[in-house]
């Protein structure tokens, strides 16, 4: 899991809230940590697999790959490496805790002359750490893009920002953290409350941006949708409705999965800062919290890693069950605006719709908005995951 406890445990003086929780039923818990994470990355692996389409007169055209992907759609691949490799992280820490206990046990020495393990304890903190705070920019520019190509305010060269601000950021809060934490050495970190609180603001800083500016900025989004979908043709029928449900109903399974994974750890952080605020965290009266906090802790363990596939189902669904079964892609096509009545798309009993005529596109300000809209409510095909 990602918490910035993991930085904090390889000060030999951590704090007493630290040391409740990480020294908890240790093997249980980076088992369990090592369980999920595992069943995340085969359940993400199946979902690269390729699908099986049903052939036949009805079916689609495979349609030629284009040569640069939308920024959305980099976006998203980008999220995925940063989440599979925090997840990897994740699981390194967790199999080389399992495996070599007494390269862990010498973690809490002082005087210790082993360099190794403080390289693993600091340098594992700090790979999910990153890897983590990255994928949680890129969940925040991915809101920002489907609002700006919605608002035709986005284009190819944005990709370049959201690289440079992605990255730039999440390195910088990341070193900051680590060197305010650590300094002036591992042996000597830790000395009080103040002194690790930077690292605790600058791990949780993009995760409560995701949390906070991104429901405002789906919002926006869908408002936006609704004013375009209006825009198209004049009227809002039945099926710009449906458009307009399902593209919010994407967003919202993308926050509940979100918030489902990361809110353990906001309300496991809080009963931890409260418990450090004590003059004595064993007390009776704070049992209650303690258990609070250890449950929070586990469930940690269990939905951290679990971000990934999770993730994956609110973007594309299950196709894992295409290798067994035809499973087609439930997706839902634009017509043009500047095609005919005669040409313009029909809905069929079974409530599909046919495409209309390639080659007739409305663009403004450079952006096709069939293809905007098409990006926002649907998963591209053929696509990554993440794990």
């Amino acid at each position: 899991m990602a918490s910035p406890r993991l930085g904090t445990y390889c000060c030999p003086t951590r704090d007493a809230a630290t040391q409740l929780v990480l020294s908890f039923q240790p093997r249980a818990f980076h088992a369990l940590c090592l369980g999920s994470g595992a069943c995340s990355v085969a359940l993400g692996l199946l979902q690269l697999l390729p699908r099986r389409r049903p052939a036949g007169p009805g079916s689609p055209a495979a349609s030629p790959a284009s040569p640069r992907a939308p920024a959305s759609v980099r976006i998203l691949r980008a999220a995925a490496a940063c989440d599979l490799l925090g997840c990897l992280g994740i699981l390194f820490r967790s199999a080389v805790w399992l495996g070599f206990p007494d390269l862990v046990e010498n973690i809490s020495s002082v005087n210790g002359t082993d360099v190794w393990p403080a390289v693993y304890c600091v340098g594992s903190a700090m790979w999910i750490e990153l890897l983590y705070s990255a994928c949680f920019w890129w969940l925040f520019c991915y809101a920002v893009d489907a609002y700006l190509v919605v608002r035709r305010s986005a284009g190819q060269s944005t990709i370049v920002l959201y690289h440079i601000m992605t990255w730039g950021l999440a390195t910088l809060l990341c070193v900051e953290g680590v060197i305010m934490l650590y300094y002036p050495s591992v042996s000597r970190c830790q000395r009080d409350l103040e002194h690790a609180i930077p690292h605790y603001v600058t791990t949780y800083l993009p995760l409560l941006l995701v949390l906070v500016a991104n429901p405002v900025l789906f919002q926006k989004t869908v408002t936006a949708v609704a004013s375009l979908l209006k825009g198209r043709q004049g009227i809002y029928t039945e099926n710009e409705r449906r458009m307009g449900a399902t593209i919010k109903i994407r967003f919202f399974k993308i926050m509940l999965v979100f918030i489902i994974c990361w809110l353990p750890n906001i309300i496991n952080e809080s009963l931890l800062f409260y418990l450090e605020l004590q003059p004595d965290v064993s007390g009776s009266s704070l049992k209650p919290v303690r258990n609070a906090a250890k449950t929070t802790w586990f469930i940690m363990g269990i939905l951290n890693p679990a971000q990934g596939f999770l993730l994956s189902l609110a973007f594309y669904g299950w196709t894992g069950c295409s290798l067994d079964s035809q499973c087609p892609r439930k997706e839902i096509q634009w017509e043009s605006v500047t095609t005919s009545a005669a040409e313009q798309t029909s809905l069929s009993p079974e409530g599909s719709r046919k495409c209309p005529p390639s080659g007739k596109v409305a663009r403004v300000g450079g952006h096709n908005s069939d293809e905007a809209l098409s990006m926002l409510s649907e998963g591209e095909d053929g696509a990554f995951v993440l794990s």
